[in-house]
C-alpha cells in the first residue's frame, strides 16, 4: 500500500475480480495510492465496527437475530458491506458496494500494522475478525459459500450418494442438524480431521479413518480454523515488517494510536467544568466512580500520595467530571501534606504537574481523560502502583476480595472473573456497573472512565443527564427566578408575602405545598407535623385552642 498527499486510484483488473465476491480471506493487500486522511478514516471505521463485534459478542448468543440486526446496523452506519446480495447494477444510496468492500479490505490491511505489534494486540484482533468473518460467511448464500470455497482452492471433496448409503446411520447419529430424510439431500464433506478439531471436540461429526464427514451447513468451522491460520501468519510476517513502517515518520503516530485508540465521546474538559465540588468526590466515588477510579481515591485517601501514573490517570479524570484547576490544586495540597510533603515542598515539585494536566505549563496542551483502552495497554503498574485497570491489572484472588469488600454478589463476581479470564476486561467493568447500579443489561458500550461516571449520575438520576436537566430548567423555569428580582417583563423588584396574603390569596389545591399550614390544612395532619417538628403536647394544644378562634397568626407566634 503506498501513501500520497492526494488520492488516485488505480483500479487494476485483479482488483475488480476481488472485490467481485462479497467476502475474502485478505490474501491480497490492497495496491492502490490512497491519501491519509482516508487512511486514518477507514482505519478508525473498521476499529469501531471491530469494538461492537466484542461488545455484542459477550452481549448475545452470536448467530442470534439479536446479535445479527445489530451488526448488520453498525456494518451499514460505517458503510461497511452488510449484504451478500448486494449488486451495483441495482439503484441504492450512498456509497456503492465496491466503495464498500474497497473500504473493508483496505482497513483490514491498516489494523493489521496497528495490531501486530504485541500478542496481546493481536489476539485481541485475530477474535474480532473471526467473528466478523463467521458472521459473513453465515449470511451468505449456499451458492455464494461454495463460490468463496473455489475462489480460495478449498477444494473439500464432497463424498458420492454410494459412498453416503452405508455410512448413512452414523452421519445422521453423529451430526445434530441432518436427520434421516434431509441427508440425501445434503452434501458432506470429506476432510481430514486436523483441519476440523473443533467439530470434532465437540462431538458434532463423525470420524472414520482419519477423516470427518462434515455437512454442509457446517463447513463454516473449516473455513474460520483456515482463516485464523492464515490471519495469525499474516500478522507474523508484518510484524517484521515494522521497523521499516516505522521509519514512516507519517505513519508511524497514526499506527501507535491506533493501538490505543478510543473512538467515542470527548470527556474534556470544556462542557464539564465548575459541576462537581470536592466535598462531593468521597460520596461519588462510591456510587459513579468506576473501580480503576475508586480504588485510586481510596489510595490518595489512605496514603495521601500518589505516583505519578496514578496522578495522571486520576487528576485528569477528575477534570473530566467536573473539576476545576483551582479545585484539583486544592485537592491535591490539601492530600499530600497531610502525608509527608509539605506545602512549600508540593508547590516546587508537585503543583507544576497538576496544572500541565490543564494546559497551564508546558507545551499548553490541554489533555484528555484517559480512555479504557489508554488504561489498558499503556503504562502497566508495578509494586507501590494503584494506576491502570484493576480487571486486567489484578491478581484474580485479590479482585475477588476487592469485589467482596464492595458488597458485589457472590454470583456478580463470578460473571465478572469469567470475563476477565476471558480477557474482555471492558466489559468486565461494565458487568461491575450493571452490578452496582441494579440494571439488567446497560444500554450503552463501555469505552471511557468518564463514560462510566456520566451513566452512572443518569442511572441515579432519573435518566437525565445535567445537560438535559439544565435545557428544561433554563427553558420552563429561570425566566420567573429572575422576574422575582425585577430582571424580566415590567422590572418590578417584589416584595416577600406578608402572614395577611399569605392567608388569605391564592389557596393551595392538591399537589401545593404553600400557603398558611394553620389555615389550610387538615387539624389531624398540622397535629402530627407539630409532634415531628418536636412542639410539646402542651403547646399542640394551645396551638389547636387558639386556631378554634380563628387566631391564625395568634397560633403562629405560640409555635414560635
Amino acid at each position: 500500500m503506498q501513501f500520497s498527499s492526494r488520492r488516485r486510484k488505480f483500479i487494476t483488473n485483479s482488483q475488480t475480480e476481488l472485490y467481485g465476491h462479497p467476502l475474502q480471506f485478505y490474501g491480497q493487500p490492497p495496491l492502490e495510492n490512497i491519501c491519509l486522511t482516508e487512511f486514518e478514516a477507514f482505519s478508525v471505521d473498521r476499529l469501531k465496527l471491530l469494538k461492537t463485534i466484542e461488545n455484542l459478542g459477550v452481549s448475545y448468543v452470536k448467530r442470534s437475530d439479536m446479535y445479527k440486526k445489530k451488526l448488520d446496523s453498525e456494518s451499514k452506519a460505517l458503510n461497511f458491506p452488510y449484504r451478500p446480495d448486494a449488486d451495483d447494477r441495482k439503484p441504492q444510496a450512498g456509497p456503492s458496494e465496491y466503495e464498500k468492500r474497497r473500504k473493508d479490505h483496505i482497513s483490514h490491511f491498516i489494523l493489521r500494522l496497528a495490531y501486530c505489534q504485541t500478542e496481546d494486540l493481536r489476539r485481541w484482533f485475530i477474535q474480532q475478525e473471526v467473528d466478523l468473518f463467521r458472521y459473513r460467511f453465515n449470511e451468505l448464500y449456499p451458492p455464494q459459500k461454495l463460490e468463496f470455497l473455489h475462489r480460495n482452492n478449498l477444494q473439500y471433496d464432497t463424498i458420492s450418494v454410494e459412498e453416503k448409503k452405508p455410512l448413512r446411520d452414523k452421519l445422521v447419529n453423529s451430526s445434530y442438524t441432518v436427520s434421516g430424510i434431509t441427508v440425501e439431500e445434503q452434501d458432506f464433506y470429506k476432510v481430514p480431521f486436523q483441519d476440523a478439531l473443533d467439530l470434532v471436540r465437540t462431538r458434532k461429526v463423525y470420524l472414520k479413518a482419519g477423516y470427518v464427514y462434515i455437512p454442509h451447513q457446517d463447513i463454516v468451522t473449516i473455513v474460520l480454523n483456515d482463516f485464523r491460520t492464515r490471519l495469525s501468519k499474516a500478522l507474523a510476517l508484518t510484524a517484521r515488517s515494522l521497523p521499516a513502517v516505522h521509519s514512516d515518520e507519517r505513519l508511524q503516530p497514526l499506527l501507535n494510536h491506533l493501538s490505543h485508540a478510543y473512538v467515542g465521546q470527548d470527556y474534556s474538559i470544556q462542557k464539564n467544568v465548575g459541576k462537581i465540588s470536592l466535598d462531593q468526590i468521597d460520596s461519588l466515588s462510591g456510587k459513579s466512580f468506576p473501580l480503576c477510579m475508586r480504588q485510586l481515591h481510596q489510595s490518595i485517601r489512605e496514603n495521601h500520595h500518589l505516583r505519578h501514573g496514578g496522578r495522571m490517570q486520576y487528576g485528569l479524570f477528575l477534570k473530566g467530571i467536573g473539576l476545576s484547576l483551582e479545585q484539583a490544586l486544592q485537592f491535591w495540597r490539601s492530600e499530600f501534606i497531610r502525608g509527608k510533603v509539605d506545602a512549600d515542598k508540593f508547590d516546587k515539585a508537585y503543583a507544576y504537574s497538576v496544572r500541565h494536566m490543564f494546559g497551564k505549563e508546558g507545551k499548553r496542551t490541554d489533555y484528555t481523560p484517559y480512555s479504557c483502552m489508554k488504561v489498558i495497554l499503556s503504562n502497566p503498574p508495578s509494586q507501590g502502583d494503584h494506576h491502570g485497570c484493576p480487571f486486567r491489572h489484578t491478581d484474580p484472588e485479590l479482585l475477588k476480595q476487592k469485589l467482596q469488600a464492595y458488597k458485589v454478589s457472590p454470583s456478580g463476581i463470578s460473571q465478572i472473573l469469567e470475563l476477565v479470564k476471558g480477557m474482555h476486561f471492558q466489559l468486565a467493568c461494565q458487568k461491575y456497573f450493571e452490578l452496582t447500579h441494579n440494571i439488567e443489561e446497560a444500554n450503552f458500550s463501555l469505552n471511557h472512565p468518564n463514560q462510566y461516571f456520566i451513566e452512572s449520575q443518569k442511572a441515579l438520576g432519573g435518566g437525565k443527564d445535567d445537560d438535559e436537566n439544565n435545557v428544561i430548567f433554563d427553558k420552563a423555569y429561570a425566566y420567573s427566578v429572575r422576574h422575582m428580582f425585577g430582571k424580566e417583563g415590567k422590572r418590578t423588584d417584589y416584595t416577600p408575602y406578608s402572614c395577611m396574603k399569605v392567608i388569605l390569596s391564592n389557596p393551595p389545591s392538591q399537589g401545593d405545598h404553600h400557603g398558611c399550614p394553620f389555615r389550610h390544612t387538615d387539624p389531624e395532619l398540622l397535629k402530627q407535623k407539630l409532634q415531628a417538628y418536636k412542639v410539646s403536647p402542651s403547646g399542640i394544644s394551645q396551638v389547636g385552642a387558639v386556631l378554634s378562634r380563628l387566631g391564625l397568626r395568634l397560633a403562629s407566634a405560640i409555635c414560635f
